[in-house]
């Protein structure tokens, strides 16, 4: 149910900083860690002698060691030593490619003779210095897909998101839907309105009045196999709304990788991108915060669509308009998928 040959984000450097980490990603049980000269790989999560999991173990000399029995592996995947024992006929277990770039670190799970770098998105607000970034990761209990619809069709916020980010105005507002290159493109535009008390308070932050009237702007990115990148933001009524001045308006990219874990799990990588008050430290830790608990929210929304579509299985559900960003995201995926199982 997930494409292979594609980039995921498998985890954040600071989750491997100091011992490695299991992970499983694509159905695949994953042990990420930093190898030689500090450079990161990712073995299976599998001792060739007795079938422990390797990511119990310790990092030594740049080589995995099975914290069951001592057995250390090499970042190819090969036995390097074992006390007592010679390793030249221990078999091979698989190695990932991986690439840590732009503060993630970046697996792919499917036929590593097709891995393309070049196929990392360009982040580059992560090395930008009138940008800021913070972000979280949540294990959710569904179908990624299922997030993805979610962050195509923006909808929902008026109703989930009642006390941060949702408004009455999202309902009355057209969404347009269209496809630029690789990327599926929802958009909509609200003019002329008060701003909900998440961008008030990103308002005042930058010194604007926070009871002024804007202009808002709301526009998913969706790009295979589960990259969603959302620009948001206000900017005062009339000035411009999105090609408004910087200093009349407040805009981020809401930031949200969705990594498989089973058909019926994810890891969720998520954050934002801010182009206002980069060096604000207590800002971003305050962001970060609010965006923690407004995610949070549709977690639970998620986890009991799971549910339901696990205890209703075969209900038809309705595609409206609305759903036509998520569909073709679908449609995308669908693809791929067809493609490797061919």
């Amino acid at each position: 149910m997930f494409p292979k040959n594609a980039w995921y984000v498998a985890c954040t450097p600071d989750e491997i900083a100091d011992k490695p980490l299991g992970r499983t990603i694509c159905g695949q049980p994953v042990a990420l860690y930093r190898g030689a000269e500090g450079r990161v790989a990712a073995l299976e999560d599998f001792c060739p002698h007795r079938g422990a999991a390797l990511s119990l173990g310790a990092v030594v000399d740049g080589n995995l060691m099975c914290g069951y029995h001592g057995l250390v592996m090499g970042c190819d995947g090969k036995a390097v030593s074992m006390p007592k024992q010679r390793v030249g006929g221990f078999p091979c277990i698989r190695s990932y490619p991986v690439v840590e770039r732009h503060g993630f670190v970046w697996i792919w799970p499917g036929d590593p003779e097709r891995d393309d770098e070049a196929a990392i998105p360009d982040l580059f607000w992560a090395h930008h210095p009138e940008w800021a970034y913070g972000g979280g990761l949540y294990h959710i209990g569904c179908d990624y897909r299922l997030m993805i619809d979610n962050l195509m069709d923006l909808t929902h916020e008026a109703y989930v998101h009642t006390d941060s980010i949702g408004q009455g105005e999202i309902d009355e507002a057209p969404v347009q839907t269209r496809v630029e290159g690789d990327q599926v493109v929802t958009s909509r535009v609200m003019q002329g309105i008060v701003a909900p008390p998440f961008w008030q308070a990103a308002m005042r932050a930058h010194g604007l009045d926070d009871q002024a009237l804007v202009d808002r702007w709301q526009m998913s990115r969706f790009t295979a196999p589960g990259h969603v990148l959302i620009d948001v933001g206000v900017a005062l009524a009339g000035k411009g709304g999105f090609e408004a001045d910087a200093r009349d308006k407040v805009s981020a990219i809401v930031v949200d990788f969705m990594t498989p874990e089973t058909e019926s799990s994810h890891w969720y990588f998520w954050g934002m991108a801010r182009h206002f008050q980069p060096d604000d430290d207590a800002l971003t830790d305050a962001i970060r915060a609010g965006q923690g608990r407004i995610f949070s929210q549709d977690l639970a929304v998620l986890e009991a669509q799971q549910r339901n579509q696990r205890n209703f299985p075969g209900r038809r559900l309705l595609a409206l308009n609305i759903d036509a960003g998520g569909v073709r995201a679908r449609r995308i995926l669908d693809d791929l998928i067809q493609a490797e199982a061919a």
